[in-house]
């Protein structure tokens, strides 16, 4: 009986330590195959409040967020955001003073909006009437108008009718909280602003890419500066309440830079900015009531960074990965240009027959070819059916003899130029007809070939072997004038 006694008396004690623990506690647990379940079918009203919530405004701010980036005005939003603070609280001193709802969220993102316009202005009067760049500008917007907001919230804690409590939660944000009429002003402030976008989608292109020409044109520029900043600030305004002041910035710079990684195409970019912003605000929300203990405004924003780290790497048109393969396919087609003219200069004719065959020690010291790259770049040009390699003997086949004569000829041609009428110095004409050679469009090569009519050969000679006075310009020049005329212009 005693032992009974015991034995419930401990579980008792256990049954209390653990509930005791559950309130203190603040590991994080893996959840449940129940909960990730509930999650993702958004089986819970709230999560289903929630993460449309955050997709909205992640929708929106992408597509907002593209044309601040192009625009070279990625950190306006950081300093909207921190500009609102003293407008949230001057508006909640102002409602406790005249006995209204001193926590009523319009009230307070009405003080929040007229506090971010000012802050806009008091930016782009900087800019505009004084010799302060923009980032200087936006610094000093940033840093005075949040520290006025910290300031008047110590005012605040300080006032006897009223308290404070949850105006922290505009800082660090309060997703978990939003509700359902939260959710509807977002998205109306959302819909508003992607709908301005849509509307004045040219003029917000033009002024992105050149804002002078559109001045030219007759755009009113200020005019559009001044809505695109409009669309910004209601952007941050409704941010507010799901990832704070301080982490607005993410979802207004991260989609729009994720998507840049992906096309160079506006419209494209728009569209994958907004799903990715979509995407990070849905996956954070999510992710945020999978492990409640977690901040949600930070889950969000990093949602949003996965999202661009991925791009970072496998975007199509911008990513490492691409621009890696880019670079090699280059770097390689510049081996075999290098190889195949070697491989055609020390077969060239001197006293006697031309010669069918080099041996790779006669390549190594032409260029700075180690061992191994060179037995690379013979291996690659092989592949491509330019090169035949019999022990140590390299031949060019009558595929690799045609671009071999083609990039000799290119070359010299360029040398020649460069010698004549650029006054490029004999001696480094070689390694200054190496930075262009390769990027010679047909049309250039062509002029080339007008303007230095003396050399009638199909592969011009090397210039290296000319006499000074068969380098004279008046001779290569066309029809035997003095004066040539550069690339582009007509003679």
């Amino acid at each position: 009986m005693t032992a009974s006694l015991a034995e419930t008396a401990n579980l008792c004690f256990c049954s209390l330590l653990a509930q005791s623990r559950s309130i203190t506690d603040r590991s994080i647990t893996w959840p449940s195959w129940d909960q990730w379940q509930r999650v993702l079918l958004l089986e819970d009203y709230n999560t289903r409040v929630v993460v449309f919530g955050t997709a909205v405004l992640g929708c929106a701010a992408g597509i907002v967020g593209c044309f601040t980036l192009l625009r070279k005005r990625a950190l306006m939003g950081d300093a909207i955001s921190h500009a609102t603070l003293p407008g949230i609280a001057m508006a909640f001193i102002l409602a406790n003073l005249v006995g209204w709802d001193d926590k009523s969220l319009p009230l307070l993102l009405c003080g929040a909006t007229l506090t971010g316009l000012l802050g806009v202005g008091v930016i782009l009067t900087l800019r505009n009437l004084t010799r302060l760049k923009e980032d200087a500008a936006l610094g000093i917007v940033l840093s005075v108008f949040f520290g006025a907001g910290i300031a008047l919230l110590g005012v605040v804690q300080q006032m006897e009718t009223g308290h404070a409590a949850g105006l922290e939660s505009f800082i660090f944000g309060k997703t978990a909280s939003m509700g359902a009429g939260d959710a509807k002003l977002i998205s109306a402030s959302a819909l508003l602003c992607i709908v301005v976008c849509i509307a004045v989608y040219k003029e917000f292109k033009l002024l992105c890419f050149d804002e002078n020409f559109a001045g030219s044109r007759g755009f009113p520029v200020i005019f559009l500066d001044l809505v695109l900043m409009s669309t910004v600030v209601v952007i941050s305004i409704v941010g507010l309440q799901a990832v704070g002041l301080i982490l607005m910035v993410a979802l207004l710079i991260v989609p729009a830079a994720a998507a840049r990684f992906w096309t160079d195409q506006l419209w494209q970019m728009l569209l994958i900015a907004s799903l990715l912003g979509m995407l990070g605000g849905a996956a954070g929300a999510a992710a945020s009531a999978l492990f409640p203990k977690l901040p949600s405004g930070a889950m969000i924003v990093l949602a949003c960074a996965g999202c661009f780290l991925v791009s970072m790497i496998f975007g199509r048109t911008r990513g490492v990965l691409v621009r890696l393969l880019r670079r090699r396919r280059v770097n390689r087609s510049i081996a075999r240009q290098h190889l195949l003219r070697a491989i055609f200069e020390l077969c060239e004719s001197t006293d006697g027959e031309p010669r069918k065959s080099v041996s790779l020690a006669e390549l190594l010291p032409k260029r700075s070819w180690s061992q191994a790259g060179l037995r690379r770049a013979v291996r690659l040009a092989q592949q491509e059916e330019l090169v035949t390699l019999l022990g140590d003997q390299v031949q060019l086949t009558k595929k690799g003899r045609v671009e071999a004569e083609r990039r000799t000829r290119e070359h010299r041609l360029w040398e020649l130029y460069l010698i004549t009428h650029a006054d490029i110095a004999p001696g480094r004409v070689d390694r200054e007809a190496d930075r262009i050679e390769h990027v010679l469009e047909p049309e250039v090569v062509a002029e080339l070939e007008s303007m230095l009519t003396g050399e009638t050969q199909a592969v011009p000679r090397s210039p290296h072997e000319m006499s000074p006075q068969k380098l004279d310009p008046q001779k290569l020049g066309q029809g035997g004038s003095s004066a040539v005329p550069e690339p582009g212009k007509q003679s």
